[in-house]
């Protein structure tokens, strides 16, 4: 899931690569800031609208069926963004944040409003922090990449397995390691931010900012997402 950038060091004037990076970046959170605001809203609405989640739960294979197609927005924004207009693309992406908050109202029946709020606050804070580090830091955090899958694959396959053996401690264990990985991947998938915008200006991209703007936001809002959810599971007050 990443731009078909060469992401290898170049010689790029370093004044036009931050002015160019800088650009990227205010697209990036704007973009993704709206897609939390129409995930948000969505949630909410379908909350609300009590037969409209009333399907939802009652109805696995419409649950299901939501979470493939977030998958397949997801394959496809990433896939083609070098080949579709940045509008197509921005378009994929409110798609997938409005289907996204679909699935995410289900959380409403399973926790508390006051701690979902919270726990969205408490996660921004964090969110924002680990950005900042991985837009300013000058350490190379490529290696970063290999050690954030590996641990990424591994809570998947826990997750997978707790839900036989449904242990409160696995899940909580579980939840922490989450917290960690992508608050890590945070950092590193900023600072990639600044890699694609580097490769996009060596091929003379004139569309650059537009499209590592989209790709970016969607990168953050899954870390943001999946941050929040891990969270919840630690701060949350269940029903």
């Amino acid at each position: 899931m990443s731009i078909q950038y060469n992401e290898s060091p170049m010689q790029i004037d370093q004044g036009e690569l931050q002015s160019t990076f800088a650009a990227a970046m205010a697209r990036v959170y704007l973009w993704m800031f709206l897609g939390l605001l129409l995930t948000t809203a969505t949630a909410l609405f379908t909350v609300s609208f009590t037969p409209l989640l009333s399907l939802i739960i009652s109805t696995p294979l419409i649950l299901i069926g939501l979470i493939v197609v977030e998958i397949g927005l997801v394959i496809a924004i990433s896939g083609l963004i070098n080949r579709i207009s940045p509008m197509v693309a921005l378009a994929l992406f409110f798609v997938y944040a409005a289907i996204n908050g679909l699935t995410l109202s289900v959380i409403f029946l399973a926790y508390s409003l006051g701690s979902i709020f919270l726990t969205f606050g408490v996660c921004a804070a964090l969110f924002g922090f680990m950005s900042v580090i991985g837009f300013t830091t000058k350490q190379d955090l490529t290696g970063w990449g290999k050690i954030l899958l590996i641990g990424l694959v591994g809570i998947i396959i826990a997750s997978i397995a707790n839900f036989f053996f449904a242990s409160t401690i696995l899940e909580m264990v579980i939840s922490y390691i989450g917290v960690a990985i992508f608050l890590g991947l945070t950092v590193y998938d900023t600072q990639r931010i600044k890699n694609m915008t580097a490769a996009g200006l060596a091929r003379g991209d004139s569309l650059v900012v537009n499209r590592v703007g989209i790709m970016g936001a969607l990168k953050l809002y899954l870390d943001f997402i999946n941050l929040f959810l891990f969270m919840l599971r630690i701060l949350g007050r269940r029903r």
